[in-house]
């Protein structure tokens, strides 16, 4: 268990949580979170990350080597589409 308070930075509110309640967590700097009121007790859980930015070079590394892709027909043009 931690002691805190909760501080005025600017025209919000906040809680400074110490390195060893983020890493009992499992969270860091940075990580988005869901707060959540439930009989008056806060919830703060990590949320997962939606906007995870990835390298096509690490996916295409990850494809198989035994993996083989084949043409896909779409059939004929639908209107004004250039093949």
């Amino acid at each position: 268990m931690m002691l805190t308070k909760i501080q005025k930075w600017g025209n919000s509110q906040g809680l400074r949580l110490s390195k060893a309640i983020l890493e009992e967590a499992r969270m860091n700097v940075g990580d988005s979170v869901d707060i959540e009121v439930k009989d008056g007790v806060l919830h703060i859980t990590r949320t997962r990350k939606l906007s995870k930015k990835y390298r096509l070079e690490d996916l295409v590394a990850q494809i198989p080597e035994e993996h083989r892709s084949e043409e896909v027909s779409w059939g004929k043009p639908q209107g004004r589409e250039t093949w």
